[in-house]
C-alpha cells in the first residue's frame, strides 16, 4: 500500500504504542483527542473513533478500531470518520480490523470496553453543550430500556405507559430516585445487568446519592415503591401485551453478494460459492450478507481505493431499512474467524508475513519525519515461565483400572504410567478455607478405552506427580486381550530389554520420562535421551539441548536405572554399540522445536458465544461457561445451575473441542477442567482479578447484585470450619521429616507420601462402596481428558469414567447435595455402624497402604572397611564380597571424609542422581 504523509492526518501520530483505549471525536471534519475522564460519554450529534490496543501474552500488539455515529450525526461527520478509520489503520501498519458502530446497534466487542453501558447524551460539539453541563439541565424523568445479558443495551424510551412491556427491564431516572421495573418475562441474568446500570446512573447522575427501588412486574402488594412508580404513569393500569413484529418473528432469506470496488468504480461478481481464490490482493471487496457488510481490503491496494471502498460499503448500510447492519472492514492476512466462516473453503495459512512487511514500511516512513514508530514494531515475546498454580506437597492417590476392578498402586508405583492401561487419581492439596481436591482419568494411548489425553497432561498434572516414566505396554486384562487379538504388536517394557527415554521437564520438580521406540529416528536435537540395553547404559544430548536439559537427564537416570553405570554421549560422538541398540544410524530431526506462545484466554458462554474483555463478573450463577486457553479448556459451572444441565458440563466442553470455534486447530485430546462455583481452584482464578467472596455469595446473580445496590455487600454463605490436617510440606501420618525436593524414586527408594485422613477414606470408597459415610463431605474438584471423537458409535463409559464418579454421584443422592458439594469423611469421633458389621475406621486401618521404610544411614555402619584403592573399579587388588552398587559404604568415617568432603550421612541426603556423579567421580560407581 503506496502512503505518504500528506495522507495521513498528524493527530493519530504516536497511538497504538501501549494497551488500552484511545478516544478522538469529529470536529470541524478533523479528529480531535478526547478527554480521558469523558470516556464512555457520548454525544448523540457527534461521531467518534475509538481505537482499542491489546497486548497479547506473546508480545506482539493487536488493534481494533471502532467509529462510533449518534443517531443525530450529519452525514458529512459519519464519512470524515469513515474515512480517518482507514488514514489510522494506515498508521498502524495496515492490520486492525474496522467497525462502523451505530448508536443503538452497538457490536457487543465495542460495548465491553465501556461496562457496564453507555447512555449517549442529548447534543454534541455542534451544539454547544458544555459537558459539565449536561447533566444538571436535565432535571426531567427519563425512562430507559434495558437489554442483553452479557452486555448491556441502554435505550431511552419515551416517558410513557405504552413504552414498558412485560419482556423487558425498565429503568426510571427521577431527581431523587431510580427505579428498576422487571418485565414478567424478563430473566434473572437481564435484571441482574440491568442493576449494573442502575448503579451507574446513581454514581454518574446523582453523585452516589439517590435511593434506588424495584418494581416487579404483577406484583403490586400494596408496595409503597411500586405505588410511587405508577403514579408518576399516572396511576396503575394493567400493560398490554407488546406486538411481536414481523422483522423480529421471520428472518427474510438473503442470498450473500459479492461486489467488487476498484478504482473507484464497483462491480458485483456472480458466484454460487464463495472462495478464497475469488479475491485479488490488489482490489478491495465487499461481501454483503445481510446483517453483515464486509469490506476486505488487499494488501497491495492503495490508499485512495480503500476509501473508496469504505464509501461505498456506507452508503449501502445507510439504506433506512439497513439500520442494524453491522459494518465490518477487513484487511487482507488478517481475517477475523466470523469473515472466513461466510466463505465454502479458507486457506490454513494466511500472507501474514507480506502484512508485517507493509507495517515495517509504514514504520519507515514515520520514522524518517522525526515521528516515534516504537508502536508499531514487532514487540518482543513475553518470556513467562509456566506455573502449574497448585500445592505439590500433597497427598496423592493412584488406580489402575483392570475392568471393573481398580488396583491401589504403591507410592513406588505411582510414577510408572502404562500406555496400555488407564488410571483413576485422587490429588489432596491444602487451600485457603481447608483441603483442595484435583480427581481425575489417565488414558494410554494404547489402552482399549475410547478416551485418549496421553501427550496432552496439563501442567497440574505434572506437578502432583512430579517425575513420572511413561512405559510402553500394561498390566491391564483389557490390553492384554488387544495384543492377543492382534491388533497392535507387544512392545511392553522389559527391564533386561532395549528401551530409548526422552527426557523433558520445566525443572527437577515437574519432569518426566516418555519411552519411545528405539530407533534412531525418535531421536531429537533438541531434547535428552536415556538408552538402555541389558546392563548397558547410555545417555544422549542433543545440540540444542541445554544444561538445564542435561541436569534433568542426570535426575531422570536414578528413577530408570539408579544403580548401573552409564556412559555419556553428545550428538555427533556416537559410537558403533550405540547406532548398533537403535537398529542402525538413522536421519532424526535437528531444528529446535520452538515451543508455543502463551495464548491469550477466551471466555464463552455456555451457547458459544464469545464474552469480550471478561472479568469474573460475566460469570453468573445460573449459567455455564467456556475458558478457552488452548492448553486448557475449563467448564466453569454456576451454583444455581439446573442439575440436569451439571451433569451435560463435560459434553458442553467435547462439542466446544470439536467445533473449534476460533479456529485454533484445538486437539481433541486437550484436558476439559470440570470447575465448580465457590470451589475454584488457583489454576483456573489467575485468569481473572478474583475476588473469593463472590463466588461464595449467597442466592441468584439478581439477589447478590441487588444487596450490594441497596446495602454495599455481598451476601456470604456462612461455613462452618472443618478440623483438617495442618499441612506443611511434611507427611501428615508417617513422614516427620520436610519433603525433600531431590529425594530419589525408584523402586528401593521413593519419594515419601503422607497418609492423610480423607486420602486413607477414599481407598474405603472404591473398595465397599456401600460402606461410606458422607456427614463431613469436602468439596471436589474434577479434571477430565477430551475424548477421542474419531467413534461415533455410543460406547458405554469406561471402567475408568465409572470409577471415578460412581463414588461422588452416589454421594450427591445419597446426602441430597448436589455434586459439587459431595464430601468424603475426613476424620470419624467413633466407630460408626455398616451393613456388614464393620466399622469405618476398621476398614480404613485395614485399606492402608504401608510406607516403604525412610532409608537411614549413619557415620558407622555395620559394614567391614576396606581400603580405598581396594575399592575402586580399577584396583589391581579388588575386595570381593561388596555389594559394588555401595562401594563408598565400606570406607571408614575418616577416609570417606578426606575424599567426598563430607561425612556419610551428608552424603546420603544428596540425591540420589547427585552420589552417582561424586562416585563415579572417584571410581566408585
Amino acid at each position: 500500500m503506496a502512503v505518504s504523509m500528506r495522507d495521513l492526518d498528524s493527530a493519530f501520530h504516536g497511538v497504538g504504542q501501549r494497551s488500552g483505549l484511545e478516544i478522538w471525536r469529529i470536529e470541524n471534519s478533523r479528529p480531535v483527542s478526547f478527554p480521558k475522564s469523558l470516556y464512555g460519554k457520548f454525544f448523540t450529534r457527534d461521531a467518534y473513533i475509538i481505537l482499542a490496543t491489546i497486548a497479547s501474552k506473546s508480545g506482539a500488539l493487536h488493534h481494533d478500531l471502532h467509529y462510533w455515529l449518534g443517531k443525530d450525526t450529519s452525514q458529512d461527520e459519519a464519512g470524515t470518520a469513515a474515512i480517518k478509520t482507514v488514514e489510522l489503520d494506515a498508521i498502524l501498519g495496515g492490520r486492525a480490523v474496522q467497525y462502523r458502530e451505530v448508536q443503538g446497534q452497538e457490536t457487543e466487542k465495542f460495548l465491553s470496553y465501556f461496562k457496564p453501558c453507555i447512555i449517549p447524551q442529548k447534543g454534541g460539539v455542534a451544539s454547544g453543550f458544555r459537558h459539565d453541563e449536561v447533566n444538571s439541565c436535565e432535571n426531567e424523568a427519563q425512562l430507559y430500556v434495558c437489554k442483553g445479558k452479557h452486555v448491556v443495551y441502554v435505550k431511552e424510551v419515551p416517558f410513557t405507559r405504552s413504552s414498558l412491556n412485560h419482556d423487558d427491564v425498565f429503568l426510571l431516572d427521577t431527581k431523587s430516585k431510580v427505579f428498576q421495573f422487571n418485565g414478567s418475562n424478563s430473566s434473572i441474568q437481564e435484571r441482574a445487568k440491568a442493576l449494573e446500570v442502575v448503579q451507574y446512573i446513581r454514581e454518574t447522575h446523582h453523585d452516589g446519592k439517590c435511593e434506588v427501588a424495584v418494581v416487579d412486574d404483577g406484583k403490586l402488594m400494596a408496595d409503597a415503591d411500586a405505588g410511587e412508580f405508577w403514579s408518576l404513569f399516572g396511576g396503575f393500569a394493567p400493560l398490554h401485551k407488546r406486538a411481536t413484529s414481523e422483522a423480529e418473528n421471520v428472518e427474510e432469506a438473503f442470498s450473500t453478494k459479492l461486489l467488487c470496488v476498484h478504482k473507484g468504480k464497483t462491480t458485483p461478481i456472480e458466484t454460487d460459492l464463495l472462495t478464497r481464490e475469488l479475491l485479488e490482493s490488489n482490489k478491495c471487496y465487499m461481501i454483503d450478507c445481510g446483517v453483515e457488510v464486509f469490506v476486505w481490503m488487499g494488501r497491495y491496494t492503495s490508499l485512495d481505493d480503500r476509501k473508496s471502498a469504505s464509501a461505498a460499503a456506507e452508503g449501502l448500510v445507510q439504506d433506512p431499512d439497513r439500520q442494524k447492519t453491522h459494518l465490518i472492514r477487513i484487511i487482507e492476512g488478517f481475517e477475523t474467524v466470523m469473515f472466513q466462516s461466510k466463505f465454502g473453503s479458507w486457506p490454513e495459512t494466511s500472507n501474514v508475513a507480506a502484512s508485517e512487511d507493509g507495517r515495517g514500511k509504514v514504520a519507515a516512513l514515520l520514522k524518517l519525519q522525526g515521528l516515534d514508530v516504537k508502536g508499531l514494531m514487532k514487540s518482543d515475546p513475553v518470556k513467562e515461565k509456566p506455573e502449574p498454580c497448585i500445592d505439590s506437597s500433597g497427598v496423592l492417590q493412584v488406580w489402575r483400572i483392570d475392568g471393573n476392578e481398580k488396583a491401589l498402586l504403591s507410592s513406588s508405583e505411582q510414577s510408572k504410567l502404562y500406555t496400555g492401561d488407564c488410571y483413576v487419581f485422587h490429588y489432596t492439596s491444602p487451600g485457603e478455607e481447608g483441603e483442595e481436591y484435583l480427581i481425575g482419568t489417565w488414558f494410554g494411548k494404547k489402552s482399549v478405552e475410547v478416551h485418549i489425553f496421553e501427550g496432552r497432561e496439563p501442567l497440574q498434572f505434572c506437578a502432583i506427580f512430579q517425575r513420572f516414566i511413561v512405559l510402553k505396554g500394561g498390566y491391564s486384562s483389557g490390553y492384554k486381550k488387544f495384543i492377543s487379538e492382534g491388533n497392535i504388536v507387544d512392545d511392553s517394557y522389559k527391564e533386561d530389554g532395549t528401551a530409548l527415554f526422552r527426557v523433558q521437564g520445566l525443572g527437577p520438580d515437574i519432569m518426566q520420562a516418555i519411552q519411545v521406540d528405539a530407533v534412531a529416528s525418535s531421536l531429537n536435537s533438541s531434547y535428552c535421551f536415556i538408552l538402555q540395553a541389558c546392563n548397558a547404559l547410555y545417555t544422549w544430548a542433543g545440540n540444542l539441548t541445554t544444561s538445564e536439559d542435561h541436569e534433568l537427564l542426570e535426575r531422570q537416570l536414578d528413577l530408570i536405572k539408579p544403580n548401573l553405570q552409564y556412559k555419556p554421549l553428545k550428538e555427533g560422538a556416537e559410537t558403533e554399540q550405540f547406532w548398533d541398540l537403535l537398529r542402525g544410524k538413522r536421519e532424526h530431526p535437528n531444528e529446535k522445536i520452538a515451543k508455543q506462545p502463551a495464548s491469550d484466554p477466551h471466555l464463552f458462554f455456555c451457547s458459544y458465544s464469545q464474552v469480550f474483555n471478561f472479568s469474573q463478573d460475566d460469570l453468573m450463577t445460573e449459567d455455564i461457561y467456556i475458558l478457552d486457553c488452548q492448553s486448557d479448556i475449563f467448564v466453569w459451572v454456576g451454583q444455581q445451575v439446573d442439575s440436569k444441565s451439571k451433569l451435560e458440563a463435560l459434553n458442553i466442553g467435547k462439542k466446544f473441542l470439536e467445533r473449534d470455534f476460533l479456529m485454533e486447530k484445538l486437539s481433541r485430546e486437550t484436558p476439559i477442567f470440570i470447575v465448580t462455583e465457590g470451589s475454584e481452584p488457583q489454576y483456573f482464578t489467575r485468569f481473572f482479578s478474583w475476588d473469593s467472596s463472590k463466588s461464595t455469595a449467597h442466592g441468584n446473580s439478581y439477589q447478590r447484585k441487588l444487596a450490594i445496590v441497596k446495602h454495599g455487600v455481598t451476601p456470604v454463605i456462612t461455613k462452618s470450619k472443618r478440623l483438617l490436617p495442618t499441612y506443611s510440606g511434611r507427611s501428615i501420618l508417617t513422614d516427620k521429616s520436610p519433603r525433600s525436593r531431590s529425594v530419589s524414586s525408584t523402586a528401593d527408594r521413593h519419594r515419601p507420601r503422607g497418609r492423610s485422613p480423607a486420602f486413607n477414606a477414599i481407598a474405603s470408597t472404591f473398595e465397599n462402596l456401600n460402606a461410606r459415610n458422607f456427614s463431613t463431605p469436602p468439596v471436589v474438584g474434577k479434571i477430565y481428558p477430551k475424548s477421542s471423537l474419531s467413534d461415533t458409535k455410543a460406547a458405554p463409559r469406561s471402567a475408568a469414567i465409572a470409577a471415578l464418579t460412581s463414588s461422588f454421584e452416589s454421594a450427591a443422592q445419597s446426602s441430597g447435595q448436589p455434586l459439587s458439594k459431595v464430601r468424603l469423611p475426613v476424620r470419624t469421633t467413633k466407630a460408626e455402624s455398616t451393613d456388614n458389621g464393620s466399622t469405618l475406621s476398621g476398614r480404613i486401618g485395614n485399606l492402608t497402604i504401608s510406607e516403604d521404610p525412610k532409608e537411614e544411614v549413619n557415620d558407622e555402619e555395620d559394614l567391614p572397611t576396606y581400603p580405598y584403592e581396594c575399592l575402586i573399579t580399577s584396583s589391581t587388588d579388588p575386595v570381593t564380597d561388596i555389594d559394588v552398587t555401595k562401594r563408598e559404604a565400606y570406607l571408614s568415617s575418616i577416609e570417606f571424609k578426606a575424599k567426598f568432603n563430607m561425612s556419610k550421612s551428608a552424603f546420603y541426603k544428596l540425591p540420589k542422581w547427585k552420589q552417582n556423579k561424586l562416585k563415579t567421580a572417584l571410581k566408585l560407581f
